[in-house]
């Protein structure tokens, strides 16, 4: 449990991928490489139709990137190898031949924004703000601009990249395409995600894939052009301001 956890299970042709970490839901490179192996296994299962995507406890759905990780990184190699996790989670969601629900139920901060922009469609609660903090230690959102963009447009990825210190609301990210739907309480984004899932596992699972092959029409450079960004943040780890700040919110 220190370490979190990526947990899947299937019930009436709906899959479930859970990840946790107890520093809010952070991302080492081990659940992000988890979280691959588990989008990919599952979308290759004749057992489901469609996929939830969650994360555990009641707090914040992803604090992004692991600090700690990041603070320990001592060379461009590294640093691409931990930026990369992202990019391939990333992939794995787009190439997914099923549909992917995001259920988000608190605050989501850098990387987890990338994965709340990959799913297919994302339902929250009143509580699920995001920021894009990269800015701020240094760094840029660059592995996910591509899915951000992509869901809610060049000017709501700018506004959000550079307001690097503040949240903006579920309500906000609604009205810019980033949720498509937000409930006041966790009881009621279940209700609702249960009902959107079991829609969507009484449809054609031929049809379903070809209309997310469609959807993501536009995207098939991603593979080269994610690793191309994770070799930048690779390099930006590494200087003077981003090792010292990381530093510092590490000792906090």
């Amino acid at each position: 449990m220190s370490e979190g956890y990526v947990r899947t299970w299937t019930k009436d042709s709906v899959a479930t991928i859970e990840f946790f970490h107890p520093a809010s839901n952070s991302l080492p490179s081990s659940l992000l490489q988890q979280l691959t192996t588990s989008i990919k296994e599952v979308g290759q299962s004749s057992e489901s139709s469609v996929i939830i995507l969650k994360s555990g406890g009641e707090r914040a759905f992803c604090a992004g990137a692991s600090f700690d990780e990041l603070a320990s990184i001592t060379n461009e190699a590294d640093g691409k190898a931990f930026f990369s996790g992202f990019a391939n989670v990333i992939n794995a969601m787009r190439l997914c031949p099923k549909f992917i629900v995001g259920r988000v139920h608190g605050k989501t901060v850098g990387g987890g924004v990338g994965l709340i922009a990959a799913t297919d469609y994302c339902l929250a609660t009143h509580n699920a703000a995001v920021k894009l903090s990269e800015l701020t230690v240094g760094i840029g959102p660059f592995v996910i601009e591509p899915a951000v963009k992509r869901k809610i447009g060049l000017a709501a990825t700018s506004h959000l990249t550079i307001n690097a210190t503040a949240f903006e609301s579920a309500i906000w990210a609604w009205q810019k395409g980033l949720y498509n739907d937000v409930y006041q309480t966790p009881e009621k984004l279940d209700e609702h995600v249960a009902k959107m899932v079991k829609q969507l596992a009484s449809f054609d699972p031929a049809a379903m894939r070809h209309m997310k092959e469609v959807l993501w029409e536009g995207t098939e450079h991603w593979d080269k052009l994610l690793n191309q960004r994770a070799a930048i943040s690779g390099k930006l780890v590494l200087t003077e301001f981003t090792q010292k700040t990381l530093a510092a919110l590490k000792s906090k």
